[in-house]
């Protein structure tokens, strides 16, 4: 992938800023806050700890580097980010060249996000930022004239971070993306090492606790450059929703204790730059009656949109009182039509968990049904008001939830399943349905089982690629506050008979029910999901190729949809297209009461 070959002596340079504004940015910043300690504060190479990085550096020559690369570097610190070194490489395959094209796609809508601030980033340097915790060094980076402030976090040592404010945000922006710019001396530096940063975000809003906008930022982890001087630009945060005339706190802490960090020498952060962003198109309400409206289905009829949703009293899937609704639209969303039952047996809680699209193109929707048994029925509907029907399949393991369906060749239809209990024990397992008969009757394979609940993929979302292929993302339950919480991917190459289960990189997630398209005409894959507690609903587009034999080179997330940030009273994507355009289903609200809501996007095009 693009984002770990890192030609050896390249450097790029940031053609709208010269040397002097480099310098100026490096040197002075944007921020109103300035440690009173940074002007006296430029430890020598001498006098740092072991554990710290030797940045300012003596006379001593096997450390030497010309004054060229030291110039080179003071302005490569405000360059685009490190993927865009060799991306259009003629040694790259055609798959990572592709891929390249798209992270260039990705990078390009997050500039237009960017809107009219896309060139006016604000910019910490080292000098504005002091210690939040531990113990970093704050130490000067020298090579003949060149002189760079960076602050050495420790490749071994946990809890080291500092922070800095930014004040001044543009009136008008609804959010800030975060990235910092990372380097390091060290000559043993490869991409075959990672190192982890995460950022901490909150605002200073008048009449709240200073703590009241925190979010914990994701642990973002990424592949160290070729040689040492290098720098790259890591994106932390793509989307943090701010008060525009509220002051930013920004806090950046190196994750050596993650276990993806696997460079245990220091790293030098130079700078953090953080970019206004517009504020996301709001989404379309399909239903917002009082009630706890949840867990949609979207799915396209020719050009007809049918959403069918849950709506209970509460987050609870067997209460008596909860059932099936359907409505459809023919106008992308913007209204609907009145609402229709689909399912509400008495004694019985339903609720909607996968759907699809039968042999002929009519929609199939697999509601679980819960009561004095546990059942999962398939309707059929070729009009998105009228529902049959079909079949309840009696398993041998009854699963928690059957997924969506979709077609694979020499098999005929397939949905994934899991089945367990939510504790930390081993009784989680997931498999896969089949039918031949276009829904009639199902067949149940156990895939996996006597999982523990780290390692059991829930809620599956899967495409079939071609060539026997089928590529599934599923989602984590719980997990700790490293990458080990991140999504998980399920690939096959025989039409679904086995199966290999890895985790991503994918980590920007928390209880997020991934949900997949693939663009016939482009070959890209989509995967929106919902981040609780965060609020956003995330993209990332990918060339399938580039990822089914490599779950880590999944590209970074963009922000398409933002809900509320309470918790489990949010989430569930569900995805559809017609055409160039996707359809994005998900909850939003604050319980007892939550909405049906619906974002549209345009489908990602290659070079876009």
């Amino acid at each position: 992938m693009a984002t770990v070959r890192i030609p050896a002596r390249t450097t790029h340079v940031a053609g709208e800023l010269d040397t002097r504004r480099a310098a100026e940015y490096l040197w002075n910043g944007r921020c109103a806050y300035r440690p009173p300690h940074a002007a006296r504060f430029t430890p020598t190479f001498a006098g740092i700890m072991e554990e710290s990085m030797p940045y300012a550096v003596c006379a001593n020559k096997r450390h030497g580097f010309t004054l060229i690369e030291m110039t080179l570097l003071c302005t490569a610190l405000l360059a685009s980010p490190v993927t865009s070194f060799g991306a259009t490489s003629a040694m790259n395959p055609p798959g990572e060249k592709k891929q390249a094209v798209v992270e260039d796609s990705v990078r390009g809508a997050g500039k237009r996000a960017s809107g009219r601030w896309a060139e006016s980033p604000i910019y910490l340097s080292a000098n504005n930022m002091s210690i939040a915790t531990g113990k970093p060094s704050l130490v000067t980076m020298s090579r003949g004239s060149t002189h760079i402030p960076v602050w050495s976090l420790s490749g071994g040592t946990s809890g080291q971070s500092v922070a800095g404010l930014v004040s001044g945000l543009p009136s008008g922006c609804g959010a800030v993306k975060v990235e910092i710019v990372v380097t390091t001396t060290d000559a043993s530096t490869s991409p075959d090492y990672q190192d982890v940063y995460r950022c901490h975000l909150s605002q200073m809003v008048e009449d709240a606790p200073f703590t009241s906008e925190y979010v914990l930022g994701t642990p973002v982890r990424t592949p160290l450059p070729a040689g040492p001087l290098y720098t790259r630009t890591i994106l932390l945060d793509p989307y943090y929703e701010v008060k525009p005339n509220a002051p930013l706190w920004v806090r950046i802490q190196r994750e050596p204790a993650d276990p993806a960090d696997t460079f245990t020498k220091p790293t030098g952060l130079a700078m953090v730059k953080v970019t206004p962003l517009e504020a996301l198109a709001k989404s379309h309400v399909v239903q917002d009656v009082s009630g706890y409206n949840s867990w949609p289905m979207i799915q396209a009829i020719g050009d007809k949109l049918v959403c069918v949703y849950s709506r209970g009293t509460a987050h609870s899937i067997g209460e008596d009182v909860r059932a099936v609704y359907a409505r459809t639209s023919t106008d992308s969303g913007k209204t609907w039509t009145k609402e229709t039952v689909v399912a509400n047996t008495p004694g019985y809680g339903e609720v909607t968990v996968g759907k699809g699209l039968d042999a002929k193109g009519a929609m199939f929707l697999w509601v679980r049904r819960i009561g004095k048994d546990w059942n999962h029925d398939l309707y059929r509907t070729t009009d998105g008001v009228t529902f049959t029907l079909v079949a309840t399949p009696k398993l041998a393991v009854t699963p928690m939830q059957i997924t969506d369906v979709f077609a694979v060749p020499k098999v005929g239809l397939m949905a994934l399943w899991f089945a367990g209990n939510y504790k930390d024990d081993t009784s989680h397992s997931w498999g896969k349905l089949t039918s031949s008969d276009n829904g009639a009757t199902w067949t149940q394979t156990v895939i996996e089982s006597r999982l523990p609940k780290a390692q059991w993929p829930t809620e599956p979302s899967a495409v079939y690629l071609g060539d026997g292929r089928i590529l599934a993302i599923a989602r984590i339950e719980g997990g700790d506050v490293y990458t080990t919480r991140s999504q998980f991917q399920l690939v096959s190459t025989d039409y679904g008979a086995t199966w290999t289960r890895s985790k991503t990189n994918i980590g920007d997630v928390s209880a997020s029910t991934p949900s997949l398209i693939l663009d016939p005409e482009t070959g890209l894959l989509s995967n929106y999901y919902y981040q609780r507690g965060k609020g956003v609903l995330w993209r990332r587009v990918v060339d399938p190729d580039s990822v089914f034999d490599k779950p880590l080179n999944w590209p970074r997330s963009e922000a398409v949809a933002a809900g509320s940030r309470i918790g489990i009273d949010s989430g569930n994507v569900n995805a559809t297209a017609i055409g160039r355009t996707h359809y994005l289903a998900f909850y939003s609200g604050k319980a007892p009461d939550t909405a049906i809501l619906v974002s549209v996007r345009p489908a990602p095009i290659v070079g876009d």
